[in-house]
């Protein structure tokens, strides 16, 4: 039955009323295993990515904002940040830590109000100060929901199922932000590159994603007449589904569970990071307590039906849902204009909080893998005798027989950024030149980003970087191989730790003194 604009659940067996009691459990669950793994994330990376002797180090960086837009004051407006108050290595690795205990909190079952709000700032923070290593849609993505989700809950009951039932202009909210996300992929994607129009993009996006998963190499040797169908489903996913997630109810679980199935699909090829266990999220919303009801343990359902009988709508938190669905209605125009667009941007945020963002992903897919592998040498020379040691990657392949890891919905930002700079130059990254000098100097939190040090004893005396390009080897290969793979070139040149070109460099950065 409707209570105003709030829907309850009154019978566990009654498909026919749609609630969102259960709705509401799994959206916060899902969100706070998220969370949980964003925040476990930053713990074990961010120090060496934008610690004060990272690789881009976060007080040059508020520097450089303050400077460029006249204060320190005007920065936090622009891009608001806990950490325009207190941004040591302490303070990242506190704030991080604080938010993987109070997501793993909400992943018990317990949220209200301020928790979300807390957990929604203190990642924007990480966002807004993460410079290149968060530049990714799916961060943005993840404020933007987690901001949605603040509003599913009461103010201060913490309880699973809470007194007050979940607000229905909420649920529309996470269905509008799952049209978005969706349909802004397959437009990015059909205005895009050609393999996407003419059927055969997974003839090469399996072997070219920058990680590959453990079912990547076998995905990729389909027939191709399956690698067509795929990229079918993607359109039904992503042009035709998002459209009736607004429908009656049959309608909108059918586009529900398309989007999912989509989303489990990519999760199980590749390694994108959280993006498809994010993008799951707001297609829950799709689903109301009658379809969670045919799948949940009996005991849950019973106790959102206990719940729902005994639910009060809370009125300050109707008027609330209401006011937050009239702000992000303004918000969507620009992006809205944007998605429609023959220039469509993609995963771009229009306002300082991101809380309505453009989406998309992969609108071009290379033909060819192009890798960058590290490598240093002890010896006195550089020429041809030289023996020179590979830095291996915790996920880009560098071995030839270094089978594909599962390693999403973690990510490995250093992987991830090394897989973009491939495809330009070092010069177009300059950071790879920090991160050259400190393994030249054995700098346990530069290499700490690899699986391993080459070099434990003592540093190389020379470093450089190698270009190859990359492709899956035929599974069933008399060598037992998954990679082959071809070199092209130096795309660093040989450098040391006494090389004047590269102090200078260095220095006019400030990255040393």
């Amino acid at each position: 039955m409707e209570k105003g604009n709030e829907t309850v659940l009154v019978s566990e067996s009654s498909y026919a009323q749609p609630g969102y009691w259960l709705t509401r459990y799994m959206i916060l669950r899902l969100l706070g295993l998220i969370y949980a793994v964003a925040f476990l994330v930053a713990i074990n990376q961010i120090i060496p990515l934008i610690g004060a002797n990272g690789l881009l180090p976060i007080g040059l960086y508020l520097k450089e904002v303050s400077a460029a837009l006249g204060s320190a004051g005007a920065g936090f407006v622009r891009l608001p940040s806990v950490f325009w108050l207190w941004h040591s290595d302490t303070a990242l690795l506190t704030v991080a830590w604080i938010g993987l205990v109070l997501s793993l909190v909400v992943v018990a079952g317990y949220a209200n109000v301020p928790l979300l709000t807390v957990l929604w700032f203190l990642y924007m923070s990480f966002n807004h100060v993460g410079q290149d290593w968060y530049g990714y849609g799916w961060e943005i993505q993840l404020t933007e929901t987690g901001f949605l989700a603040i509003f599913l809950c009461p103010l201060l009951d913490l309880r699973p199922f809470p007194k007050h039932p979940p607000p229905l202009p909420v649920i529309i909210l996470f269905r509008w932000l799952s049209f978005r996300i969706m349909l802004g992929s397959g437009l990015i994607k059909i205005r895009g590159d050609d393999v996407w129009r003419n059927g055969t993009a997974l003839f090469y996006h399996f072997e070219t994603q920058p990680i590959p998963g453990p079912l990547s190499r076998l995905l990729h040797f389909l027939p191709q007449i399956m690698l067509k169908m795929g990229v079918w489903f993607n359109w039904l996913a992503e042009l035709v589904a998002p459209w009736f997630v607004f429908w009656p109810r049959i309608g909108r679980h059918i586009a529900g569970v398309i989007i999912v199935l989509f989303q489990i699909n990519i999760i199980i090829s590749g390694n994108l990071s959280f993006l498809n266990w994010l993008t799951i999220i707001p297609a829950l919303a799709c689903f109301d307590d009658g379809f969670w009801a045919r799948l949940l343990p009996r005991r849950l359902v019973r106790k959102a039906a206990a719940a729902a009988e005994d639910a009060e709508v809370s009125k300050p938190m109707l008027n609330t849902a209401w006011v937050v669905a009239v702000v992000i209605a303004l918000l969507s125009i620009q992006p809205v204009v944007n998605m429609l667009s023959p220039g469509q941007v993609m995963n771009t945020s229009f306002d300082p909080l991101d809380l309505v963002n453009t989406y998309g992903a992969f609108g071009s897919v290379g033909k060819d893998r192009f890798n960058v592998v590290f490598e240093g040498t002890t010896d006195d020379t550089t020429g041809g005798k030289a023996n020179w040691k590979p830095y291996i990657y915790k996920g880009l392949p560098v071995l030839l027989n270094q089978p594909p890891l599962q390693i999403a919905p973690y990510q490995l930002r250093l992987d991830w950024q090394m897989w973009f700079a491939a495809m330009s130059t070092a010069d177009q990254y300059p950071w790879t030149y920090n991160l050259v000098w400190k393994l030249l100097h054995n700098d346990s939190g530069a290499v700490s980003l690899f699986a391993g040090n080459p070099f434990p004893n003592r540093p190389p005396r020379y470093m450089r970087a190698v270009i190859y390009r990359y492709a899956f080897a035929k599974p069933g290969n008399p060598h037992g191989l998954y990679w082959t793979r071809e070199r092209l070139g130096d795309w660093m040149p040989v450098l040391s730790a006494n090389d004047e070109r590269l102090i200078k460099f260095l220095r006019s950065e400030g990255w040393i003194r």
